[in-house]
C-alpha cells in the first residue's frame, strides 16, 4: 500500500473534533515511542481504523506542527536528556500550522518515568514576555536568562483517540530538523508513533499490532536525535543505538520505493 494511499485510509476512520479529544488531554501521563519506516504508515492506519478516531479540523485530518526548542548555551537540557536523568525537562514553542496558534509548553520527565505537560498560548519572540517569565518560574527549575532557540523541527501528524481505551496516538511523519545557524537535514523516511495513556494498563490496539508487525517499543526524542544529527553533539549508547535504527529504516525504506 502506497504512501499515496494514506489520505484514502484516513477517510475510513470516524472523526473526532478538537472540542471531544480535549476529554483525553492527558497532560499526566505514560508515553510510549515507536519509530519505523513511513512507507509502513498506510498498513499501520488501516489496521487502526476500527479502534481509534482520527482527529478532525475544517475537513482536514493531517496537520503541520512546527516546533522551537529552547536550551542554554552549553546545552543543559539535551545532556541532561541523553544521560537519562529523570526529573528533567524540555521547553518548547509548537505553532499549530492549522489554527495558527503557537504554544509555550514545558515538559518534565519525573522520577517515576512519567510524563508532565504544562503551556500556555504565547508566541515566540527575542525575549520572554510577562506571562512567559512568569509561567516558567513556575514550572521550570533551571535559570531561565540563558534559554535561546536551539532547533527548529518540522513535521506532519496524524492524531487517533481510543474508541474503547482512554489513549491517545500520534503518529509523526516527513520530519525535518535545522539549526539557528541554517543546517537542515530532513527524515523523510522516518515515522514516529507515541501513545500517551494515563497509565499502564491492559493492551491496546496498537501495541498489538506493532507486535504482529515486528515494530518494538524504541526510546526516542526528536530534540536529542535532532540535535546529534544537524550538529557535532556528544553521542551515548542510546543515540547511537538509534543512528543506527534509523540508517537501518532508510535502507528499508529505500528498498521499499
Amino acid at each position: 500500500m502506497p504512501r499515496s494511499d494514506i489520505p484514502i485510509v484516513l477517510n475510513s476512520f470516524s472523526p473526532i473534533s478538537l472540542f471531544e479529544m480535549d476529554e483525553v488531554k492527558l497532560m499526566n501521563r505514560v508515553e510510549i515511542k515507536y519509530v519505523f519506516s513511513s512507507g509502513k504508515l498506510p498498513v499501520l492506519l488501516d489496521l487502526l481504523s476500527k479502534s481509534y478516531h482520527v482527529l478532525e479540523i475544517e475537513e482536514a485530518r493531517d496537520f503541520l506542527y512546527h516546533t522551537t526548542y529552547l536550551d542554554t548555551p552549553d546545552y543543559l537540557l539535551f545532556n541532561l536528556q541523553v544521560r537519562g536523568k529523570l526529573n528533567r525537562h524540555k521547553v518548547r514553542y509548537r505553532r499549530y500550522e492549522a489554527s495558527g496558534l503557537t504554544f509555550l509548553e514545558i515538559k518534565k520527565k519525573t522520577n517515576k518515568n512519567r510524563t508532565i505537560k504544562w503551556r500556555i498560548e504565547n508566541r515566540l519572540s527575542g525575549t520572554f514576555d510577562n506571562a512567559a517569565s512568569t509561567f516558567l518560574k513556575d514550572y521550570f527549575p533551571h535559570n531561565t536568562s540563558d534559554l535561546q532557540p536551539s532547533l527548529i523541527n518540522r513535521f506532519s501528524r496524524i492524531t487517533l483517540v481510543g474508541k474503547e481505551f482512554q489513549e491517545r496516538i500520534t503518529l509523526d511523519s516527513n520530519l525535518s530538523f535545522s539549526s539557528p545557524d541554517g543546517k537542515n537535514i530532513e527524515l523523510p523516511y522516518l515515522a514516529v508513533a507515541e501513545i500517551k495513556r494515563g497509565r499502564h494498563s491492559g493492551v491496546s490496539p496498537i501495541g498489538s499490532i506493532m507486535k504482529e508487525m515486528g515494530i518494538q517499543p524504541n526510546r526516542f526524542s526528536k530534540y536529542s536525535m535532532g540535535s546529534s544529527l544537524i550538529r557535532k553533539m556528544p553521542r551515548t549508547n542510546t543515540l547511537k543505538s538509534n543512528i543506527l535504527l534509523i540508517n537501518k529504516i532508510e535502507n528499508e525504506f529505500n528498498e521499499s520505493t
